[in-house]
């Protein structure tokens, strides 16, 4: 089983609602930016050529900006090695197999990347809050998804846990701005009001997979997302530092 660790970004002792945000203005944003997006594109070429793989997870509030912030992330990278997975309701077959089934064969092979846009963490996050799995079941799964990790790192892949974090106020003016707006009106459902009257609880949920699953081969990092430039500078860097750790080089 993998040691534990503090997830980098949350201060000890401080629950999320604590996080400090961040601004970032639009001469600093751009360059920056790109400077991590050309540095990942670099390490990526580099994986490639390596039977290692990348696994990006993304999780968070609803409207914390994880599409914006894989946007960036995959924009300036070779399509061929790379793919997204949004995670949504799982289909009957899914349903009657182990939850971590519908996870294994999107698994990348070698030398390339998966990024999940929601994860088998919705087992301990919003399958917990929602009663969509049982009591037994949500407090196994921390052992259960820290042994999957943990057997697919020590086969070569690298992992990077994201959650990006926004403030209730934030997350009410975003939903506001997508009802008037025709253009992202689709973004907002009833379903996202509904999860935001169990705020505390869902935030809840995200401290402790933290504090149960952030781990030294897979750790969280949780992002300040108020500032959405911010945020995703932080995140393409998040994914950088990963891969360096990891011992893969840059051409320079």
């Amino acid at each position: 089983m993998p040691n534990l660790r503090e997830p980098n970004g949350l201060k000890k002792g401080r629950g999320l609602d604590d996080l400090e945000h961040k601004s970032l203005d639009e001469a600093d944003y751009k360059p920056r930016l790109k400077e991590q997006q050309l540095k990942l594109l670099e390490l990526t070429r580099t994986l490639s050529e390596t039977q290692r793989t990348l696994t990006v997870v993304f999780e968070g509030p609803d409207a914390a900006g994880k599409g914006g912030a894989i946007k960036r992330v995959v924009e300036r990278l070779d399509p061929r090695l790379l793919r997204v997975h949004s995670v949504v309701k799982p289909t009957v077959e899914e349903d009657q197999r182990h939850y971590l089934w519908r996870f294994w064969n999107k698994l990348p092979p070698d030398g390339q990347s998966i990024i999940f846009d929601r994860s088998w963490y919705g087992r301990v996050l919003v399958e917990r809050v929602e009663g969509f799995a049982t009591d037994k079941e949500w407090k196994r799964a921390y052992d259960e998804i820290n042994s999957f990790e943990q057997l697919l790192t020590d086969d070569g892949a690298i992992f990077v846990k994201i959650y990006l974090h926004i403030s209730k106020d934030e997350q009410l003016a975003r939903f506001k701005r997508r009802e008037a707006d025709p253009y992202k009106h689709w973004k907002i459902n009833d379903e996202d009001w509904r999860n935001r009257r169990k705020w505390e609880e869902h935030n809840k949920a995200a401290e402790d997979a933290f504090e149960r699953t952030s781990t030294d081969i897979a750790p969280w990092t949780v992002v300040p997302a108020n500032y959405k430039w911010y945020a995703r500078v932080k995140v393409v860097k998040t994914v950088v530092e990963a891969l360096e750790r990891a011992g893969l080089k840059r051409s320079d």
